[in-house]
């Protein structure tokens, strides 16, 4: 008996007399392109080394379209932002050793914020490989153990037929909930090599879902149905799945509130009724958490800052949907329910009961009340009036990226993403230079709409050679740098605890005068034309920079005194 899949396992002719007369001249960087491209990559992104010059010699005779950034992180940035906006995984190809490593904090990033990215790194030649201590240029004794505590997964090549093989595996693994980094590594000689192995074509490499049991389903939708104070908190997880209009239709039918995590900004409305908005460094949000007697957390592990520095203690039952088994009742006891976020409120919606509550908007305006008032008697106006021109400025679809700055740490409590998968930070690993080229990323992505990129002047040093890129490929990025005059949250910081800071104040260039050394137009604003100068540049193409001179605060905490 013939089965449907012999069938399409069977090469046709077309097929068998191709492989059987490769054409010449291909070698293995040949290889891994047709791979990629076989898989479904357009775009990728890197810098060339001397190691890695087969992958970046086949990419001229392939058509991927390639980006090209000035400094290894930044690439990994660039190709975080392309993963997370697009939801596809992004080829970062990098050279041996040093150049590896500066992608580091960068993949550390994309696996903290679940980013599907492929990094493809060159290694020595084959007979280096084993730990000896051969002399080879950029040689290290264990390239790999350097990179396995970072990402999810790594893949090793030693020879031309294992590439298709391990960039497929790599790339499942890149794409099964919880997305995230992986790293795959190949000799020189292999990349260098001719090989008269057939053209890859397509390549099967269908990321495995993550489906709920349906027993723990089952029970969570009992409790909530049951629940006379339900909540919902929806982190990340729900973005990444795509999954903010089935939590909507949860909340409407449980009457739960919800509020997002930093990591979740989009993932709910936030002028609706139900939402608690992102204030979740306020007091008055946690006392609310905990009050709850059935809170349900979809695709957050409740980290440090989901959980206002770990003072939040639930005293009612919690429901945890996490696609991380790492972060599954890491933080709290739970019914843990080892999901994709999509599939689990997909499940609960099915079998959770009507929940009328009509004095559940009433709870949610009292406590955005109470946190208004408390920012209110901070005399934080400036602060305000900033993120409110920011949001003015900033068409609806438009993506942001936010730097570790004091203005995005107010973006991430109080500002309106309006639609999910537009608000990014570098929240989960915390590292500077994010903001620039992650949007620089994001619009090699998508050329069609402005991206806008905020950093701090500490911060934005460490992105400085990537205007070059955002010229040389002519994205569509306007980078907002705030100068302070130095890192301005470490300042307050360490003010606060030891009463003067240390190490915090810098030297600057003048950011619009370097930027036009460039070729990019640049302006200085104040806080009275920054919605006016951010909304042109924004509606011109191209890159471009708007410099902020302010001295920004930021809102008391609440987590140290209870405040």
């Amino acid at each position: 008996m013939t089965h449907d899949h012999d069938l399409e396992l069977r090469p046709t002719p077309a097929q068998t007399e191709a492989a059987l007369n490769p054409p010449a001249g291909r070698t293995g960087g040949d290889l891994v392109v047709e791979t990629l491209r076989g898989l479904g990559a357009s775009t990728v992104f890197g810098l060339p080394g001397q190691h890695a010059l087969g992958m970046f010699d086949a990419l001229r005779r392939s058509d991927l379209a390639y980006v090209g950034l000035r400094v290894e992180n930044n690439a990994g940035f660039a190709a975080d932002a392309y993963g997370r906006v697009t939801g596809e995984v992004a080829p970062l190809l990098l050279s041996t050793g040093p150049g590896a490593l500066m992608s580091l904090a960068a993949l550390q990033e994309a696996a903290a914020a679940s980013a599907p990215v492929l990094a493809i790194g060159s290694q020595v030649p084959v007979a280096g490989l084993g730990g000896g201590r051969h002399g080879y240029l950029h040689e290290l004794r264990d390239q790999q153990a350097s990179f396995r505590d970072v990402v999810k997964s790594v893949h090793t090549v030693r020879t031309q037929s294992q590439i298709p093989s391990a960039l497929a595996a790599a790339w499942e693994s890149a794409l099964t909930a919880p997305h995230g980094p992986v790293w795959v590594e190949i000799p020189q000689d292999v990349l260098l090599a001719e090989t008269s192995l057939p053209v890859v074509t397509a390549v099967d490499a269908t990321p495995r879902e993550l489906v709920p049991r349906p027993e723990l389903t089952a029970v969570a939708a009992d409790l909530l149905t049951r629940a006379e104070r339900p909540v919902i908190v929806a982190g990340g997880g729900v973005v990444r799945a795509d999954a903010a209009g089935k939590l909507r239709a949860l909340a409407e039918k449980l009457n739960a509130p919800v509020v997002t995590t930093f990591g979740g900004k989009g993932a709910f409305p936030w002028e609706h009724p139900l939402s608690l908005q992102s204030w979740l460094e306020d007091r008055h949000t946690t006392d609310f958490l905990e009050d709850a007697d059935v809170l349900l957390v979809v695709g957050s592990g409740l980290g440090e800052l989901s959980s206002n520095y770990h003072t939040f203690r639930p005293r009612g039952r919690v429901i945890q949907i996490e696609a991380d088994p790492g972060k599954l009742e890491s933080n709290h006891p739970a019914l843990g329910i080892h999901a994709d976020a999509r599939l689990a409120l997909s499940a609960l919606l099915e079998t959770v009961g009507e929940r009328p509550d009509p004095a559940a908007p009433e709870r949610v305006a009292a406590v955005l009340a109470r946190v208004r008032e408390r920012i209110a008697a901070q005399d934080l106006t400036l602060e305000q009036q900033v993120l409110a021109s920011v949001r003015a400025a900033l068409p609806s679809d438009s993506p942001s990226f936010w730097d570790m700055t004091i203005l995005a740490y107010w973006a991430w409590s109080a500002f309106d993403a309006r639609r999910p998968n537009t608000m990014h930070s570098a929240q989960g690993a915390g590292g500077l230079g994010y903001g620039f080229p992650a949007a620089l990323g994001a619009a090699a992505a998508d050329p069609t709409r402005p991206v806008l990129a905020v950093s701090g002047d500490g911060g934005a040093m460490y992105s400085i050679a990537e205007l070059a890129t955002a010229r040389q490929y002519d994205l569509n990025v306007t980078w907002l740098i705030v100068d302070d005059g130095g890192y301005g949250i470490l300042r307050e910081y360490m003010t606060d605890a030891f009463g003067e800071p240390t190490a915090t104040e810098l030297t600057r260039p003048d950011f619009v005068a370097l930027a036009h050394s460039f070729g990019v137009p640049a302006t200085r604003t104040t806080p009275d034309h920054l919605r006016d100068d951010l909304t042109k540049a924004l509606s011109e193409p191209g890159p471009s920079v708007v410099v902020l001179p302010a001295l920004l605060r930021m809102f008391a905490p609440t987590h140290v005194d209870g405040g």
